[in-house]
């Protein structure tokens, strides 16, 4: 009789799963961000958008070392590469 070996998958965590999904929402935040920045013709609206590109930036940082923070493994399990995430 084979004994066969099941390889154990960690199951990602859905703390860290809300994490990954938040990210993605800033990411598109930060895209949308820079079009109205490359858009905007008064001084005050690249100002404002400046300043939102910048807010919505340092939330991602957050986010991305909050990410990194669950160690390689938890981020594997959740699909995700320890390199790669920023954009």
């Amino acid at each position: 009789m084979k004994t066969f070996r099941h390889s154990k998958r960690l199951r990602p965590d859905p703390q860290l799963l809300a994490l990954r999904e938040e990210l993605r929402s800033a990411q598109r935040e930060l895209t949308l961000a820079y079009r109205q920045f490359d858009q905007a013709v008064d001084p005050e609206l690249v100002e404002s958008c400046v300043y939102q590109i910048s807010a919505v930036k340092a939330r991602c940082n957050y986010l991305l070392r909050a990410i990194k923070s669950w160690g390689p493994e938890a981020l594997a399990a959740a699909g995700m590469k320890e390199d790669g995430i920023w954009t």
